[in-house]
């Protein structure tokens, strides 16, 4: 099967907007060079390049499985932006993040998703528990549910905490022994209603084939896998992302398990 032709299209900063104060990286809100509005996330920021990694790929993993989530676009952003900007935080962080950024289309009026007003289908719950347990997503809790009502339809946001591994040094993608157990999904702000867990696998697999999986590890820049360390090539960090995700999706039924008893025990 040939790979899906997949691509992020790319725009320029020309208002930078507020920052974004809620989230821990201090995203902002901007316009671009194309009229629309974008929260960014900006290279330059605290917790590394590699959030924007995790951002990047479960957001086009959650396209790949059918889910809502707003337009990711490669943001640049200039030097100039950096030279009025009076705040002494935000001028650093835009200083450490020229170039090549990470944004999220804004979606303009949407609201926070309150579990305790939407009510969320089975089977839309239960994929998107099984895209967290996956990449291993710790924050799509009550407290956080990185989830949006936009036109009375759910979207996925904000994936910069998943696959958390990568941050743990060299050999994070190697096999183990054992399936990675994913304890955090008892959690989940959705679990409650994720009762069709064995079709969300089923939905899973047949949509992230591995041509898929290449194809969205493929639209990460070089230079964001390189930016923190060079020791190693950016096709061989590719692979280590692919190996990874492969290695999750072989070892599903064990995730899959383990959300079903956090489920079994919380309703």
């Amino acid at each position: 099967m040939p790979a899906p032709d997949l691509a992020l299209r790319t725009v320029h900063v020309t208002r930078y907007i507020i920052p974004l104060r809620e989230g821990g990286s201090l995203p902002a809100l901007v316009e671009a060079d194309d009229g629309f509005m974008y929260v960014v996330k900006f290279r330059g920021a605290g917790q590394g390049i590699k959030v924007l990694v995790a951002e990047l790929i479960v957001g086009e993993l959650a396209r790949a499985l059918g889910l809502r989530m707003p337009e990711l676009v490669f943001c640049e952003l200039s030097e100039a932006f950096g030279r009025t900007e009076p705040d002494e935080e935000i001028q650093d962080l835009l200083k450490a993040s020229v170039g090549q950024n990470l944004a999220l289309h804004y979606l303009a009026g949407a609201s926070t998703f309150d579990p305790l007003v939407t009510q969320v289908a089975p089977g839309l719950a239960s994929l998107i528990v099984w895209l967290d347990c996956l990449t291993l997503n710790v924050d799509r809790t009550a407290r956080n549910t990185n989830l949006l009502i936009w036109h009375k339809e759910l979207w996925l946001i904000d994936h910069g905490a998943a696959l958390y591994v990568h941050h743990t040094g060299p050999g994070w993608a190697q096999p183990r022994p054992q399936p990675r157990p994913f304890g955090q999904v008892k959690d989940h702000v959705l679990l409650p209603q994720a009762s069709e867990l064995a079709a969300a696998d089923a939905e899973g697999h047949a949509r992230l084939t591995p041509e898929v999986l290449r194809a969205i590890v493929a639209l990460v820049p070089d230079e964001w896998l390189t930016e923190e360390s060079a020791d190693l090539p950016p096709a061989a960090r590719r692979a280590e992302y692919v190996q990874f995700l492969e290695a999750r999706l072989a070892a599903s039924a064990s995730f899959v398990e383990e959300a079903q008893n956090a489920r079994y025990a919380l309703v």
